[in-house]
């Protein structure tokens, strides 16, 4: 599986040990509701950070997915910027069915992503399987392969394509992208005249527009 989840037995290790009464409070912190809800509280944001570390990482993040897509594995790819799956892939928002509300990107980000809100809805309440057919018909996926091979392929075909235009582009277009989708029309256009008043100064302007005059096939850029 590509990711099968939480840990059972961890989570239940790890929340046993934070709401039992009597907890272990020898770091000082408060033995009441309050001490064990900012525990929690804190527990969340740490585990939540990774995610949206792949969110605003300025790069282009491709993930390449094969067989169970499950819980933590459906925020970690509602957090990249490009999904193909192998065919057998399938999705699953599995947080309800052990008595919980997905809690670190999923309900979030993944709305944004395929633009159907009670299709969300109904995998958010039902924990019900999607398969990659049907992720790639609401827009979670972009491109379904035959086989998990074959996925990764894919995805380092496209990373190398990526990874040969200039990064001043790539990585305007991710952060306006990323920018955009959580602001107005008018404010990310009023963004990108702010970006692009430096980054058009860049000489990856000049090497890019110089190779596709030249039809230079793999032109040289520094990196960024």
């Amino acid at each position: 599986m590509f990711c099968a989840g939480i840990d059972y037995m961890d989570l239940m290790s790890t929340m046993g040990n934070a709401i039992a009464p009597g907890s272990d409070s020898a770091d000082g912190q408060r033995d009441d509701i309050a001490g064990k809800a900012k525990f929690i509280s804190s527990m969340i944001a740490l585990l939540q950070e990774p995610f949206n570390t792949m969110a605003r990482c300025p790069k282009p993040i491709v993930a390449a997915v094969h067989s169970g897509v499950i819980g933590a594995g459906v925020d970690m790819i509602s957090a990249v910027d490009i999904r193909y799956a192998s065919s057998d892939a399938y999705f699953s928002i599995r947080e309800v069915a052990i008595g919980m509300a997905a809690d670190v990107g999923t309900l979030q980000r993944l709305p944004k992503i395929v633009g159907n809100d009670s299709l969300v809805r109904e995998l958010a309440f039902t924990g019900t399987d999607m398969p990659a057919s049907e992720a790639k018909e609401f827009g979670l996926i972009s491109r379904v392969f035959e086989t998990p091979e074959k996925t990764v392929e894919g995805a380092l075909e496209l990373a190398r394509k990526i990874a040969s235009r200039s990064p001043v582009a790539v990585q305007g277009t991710k952060i306006s992208l990323n920018y955009s989708r959580e602001h107005t029309i008018e404010d990310g256009l009023q963004f990108m005249q702010i970006w692009n008043m430096s980054m058009l100064q860049s000489e990856d302007l000049l090497t890019a527009t110089t190779a596709v005059a030249t039809k230079q096939e793999s032109p040289e850029f520094a990196d960024l």
